[in-house]
């Protein structure tokens, strides 16, 4: 179990204003701030911080929806936000029922929204 991870940004008021408007559908809400640091919570924990320092490789994080609708308005948001496509939502061949969308940052970290279709994992 993660309890929570970071992401390094170089423009922290940009990246930001990004992760308010893409995390949004995903029920998730900056909470805590800290310079140029911000926590998001998903109405249990404080699980994903961005902050500013000197960005390094790109990282990946994928967080988990509830639903296919979820994983659409996640990357419509997501791409609205200036986010760029890195992948449209569909099922994936990861394994039965994987459900995903990717985009990429204003750093070029690549964020999933993925839900778990039990009902075709079972096939």
């Amino acid at each position: 179990m993660i309890a929570h991870t970071s992401v390094s940004v170089s423009d922290y008021p940009k990246s930001k204003a990004f992760y308010l408007k893409a995390l949004a559908p995903l029920g998730y809400s900056s909470n805590m701030e800290h310079g140029e640091a911000a926590g998001f919570n998903d109405g249990k924990h404080t699980d994903f911080w961005i902050s500013r320092e000197k960005a390094t490789v790109p990282l990946h994080v994928a967080f988990e929806a509830g639903s296919r609708e979820q994983v659409h308005a996640f990357h419509e948001a997501a791409v609205a936000a200036g986010g760029r496509n890195n992948g449209d939502p569909g099922y994936r061949d990861y394994w039965p029922g994987y459900y995903a969308a990717f985009v990429l940052d204003p750093d070029g970290n690549n964020i999933e929204a993925v839900w778990y279709d039990y009902s075709k994992a079972n096939r």
